[in-house]
């Protein structure tokens, strides 16, 4: 004899509990999307950071030899690799005895934060002609 199984209900997840799956995920990447592109942004600003500090150690020994700062990054003892993500502009100076200036400026897309400048001087970074915005700073 033959029995009869009256359960035919299959296994799986109702409609309503996919949507709050749905809902539930899409507020975590609310959270979490900005704040990641928040720090994939530092990384590159860092970039600018470590080009501008190496350059100011070059331009400190370059002054200690010659009583005057390179008015070229190619007088410099150092290899300066070209930043990826920013352009760097020229050295400029009023008086190349002693006070030097150069502005990176930030290329391409940047996680919405536009387009931004970073500018280093003979006293490091110089946040008053820096366009950049204080929660991108690599010391923050």
């Amino acid at each position: 004899m033959k029995t009869l199984n009256l359960n035919t209900k299959k296994g799986g997840f109702s409609l309503v509990e996919l949507t709050i799956v749905v809902v539930i995920l899409g507020v975590l990447a609310t959270f979490a999307v900005p704040r990641f592109m928040r720090s994939v942004e530092r990384t590159k600003a860092a970039e600018a950071f470590n080009y501008c500090e190496n350059l100011m150690s070059s331009q400190g020994a370059y002054q200690g030899r010659n009583s005057a700062y390179a008015k070229k990054v190619t007088d410099l003892d150092v290899t300066l690799n070209n930043p990826t993500y920013f352009t760097a502009g020229n050295i400029s100076s009023s008086n190349w005895d002693t006070k030097w200036e150069i502005k990176l400026t930030r290329t391409g897309s940047s996680g919405g934060y536009g387009s931004y400048t970073v500018v280093f001087d003979e006293n490091g970074f110089n946040q008053d002609k820096s366009s950049i915005k204080d929660e991108l700073l690599p010391n923050k």
